[in-house]
């Protein structure tokens, strides 16, 4: 099962020898200390019910800088959670790394991503899985999505994101929809084949296509902590969706001068007419700075769309990995086993 083609790039935890899981949950984790015991807790709780289903917990430490290294360690040695596995991150590489490097590591039937701050309920979870499993000869992936978001300036953002996006891109965007969805290993290793270095999880989502459910949901509130998504973060990942799906911007440059060009032509003729038949003396002073100001402006924004796009194709072209595992810690039903410095081009291979 898979994509060959890219198999020599991406290759997963499920290409070798590991215990047989049903479902692998990825939790990306980065200072999520206060919040992770009570999360355990809520996913044995809710699992616990479903005697024979093998779940998987697979939790990515984003270079956190509090306690959630030692608390890993300790879910680890809950001999309730029989199969975990603990991604130790050489630094903050970001939330889409973090999904990467979980992705490759879980070996489930089924897959699952969820946060650790206890907004995304386990209960909620254990439904989507159900509905996938229901219908899974019609569908693919179960995608979660805000009944009713919050109103405020970060809710009129997403929904100006959204809106923009679906205009300029062929890949299209559920508004609202999350990270938070279940999906068939299928799904999973056309995500591994996807090798770009900026990713944008939701639009590779959308595609590689596959049969999507929506399935709504009001998320909890955040158990413990912050957010870490500050609104200049947010606003440099809506960048790199732009960049990463659509090339639309790019013409903006030439569709600004060629209406800059027409109304300059234009322009031209007026100040003409107005000299030579009129017999006016233009002012000309004010003109001429509200023009180059006006054009400045448009070609120092024209050149910095094209140097966003030429940062992305100059990262992708030094072929540095995307995460770096500083060590991976899998337990499985209390025999454990650990593995050093690992990235996501070396994730199935002894180093």
């Amino acid at each position: 099962m898979g994509l060959p083609a890219q198999s020599s790039k991406y290759i997963t935890a499920k290409d070798k020898d590991a215990v047989h899981m049903d479902l692998s949950v990825i939790i990306p984790c980065k200072n999520e200390a206060g919040s992770l015991p009570n999360l355990c807790e809520e996913l044995v709780r809710t699992f616990s019910s479903r005697e024979g289903l093998r779940l998987e917990l697979v939790f990515v430490n984003d270079g956190s800088t509090d306690n959630t290294s030692h608390t890993l360690e300790e879910i680890q040695a809950d001999k309730r959670l029989t199969h975990t596995v603990v991604v130790t991150l050489s630094r903050n590489f970001g939330k889409e790394p973090s999904m990467l490097a979980g992705l490759q590591q879980a070996t489930g039937d089924y897959l699952a991503f969820m946060d650790a701050d206890l907004q995304q309920s386990p209960k909620t979870l254990l439904a989507m899985y159900d509905l996938l499993i229901a219908h899974q000869d019609e569908c693919d992936v179960v995608a979660a999505y805000q009944s009713r978001r919050k109103g405020g300036l970060r809710a009129k953002l997403s929904s100006c994101f959204y809106g923009a996006f679906n205009s300029i891109s062929e890949t299209r965007l559920e508004p609202d929809a999350s990270d938070f969805r279940v999906f068939k290993r299928c799904v999973a290793e056309a995500l591994l084949a996807m090798p770009e270095y900026s990713r944008f999880t939701k639009g590779l989502f959308s595609w590689v296509g596959f049969r999507t459910r929506p399935f709504e949901y009001e998320p909890d509130k955040r158990y413990a902590g912050q957010s870490k998504w500050s609104l200049g973060s947010l606003l440099h990942y809506a960048t790199t969706g732009f960049v990463a799906f659509s090339s639309v911007p790019l013409l903006f440059s030439a569709y600004v001068g060629a209406l800059f060009a027409l109304i300059g032509f234009v322009y031209i003729i007026f100040v003409f007419i107005d000299a030579m038949v009129l017999h006016n003396t233009p002012a000309g002073y004010p003109t001429i700075v509200s023009l180059l100001l006006i054009v400045g402006g448009l070609i120092l924004l024209s050149l910095g769309i094209i140097g966003e796009y030429l940062s992305h194709i100059y990262m992708e072209g030094k072929h540095r990995p995307i995460y770096i595992a500083r060590q991976i810690r899998r337990v499985d039903k209390g025999r454990a086993s650990e593995r050093g410095v690992t990235t996501n081009a070396t994730a199935g291979h002894e180093l």
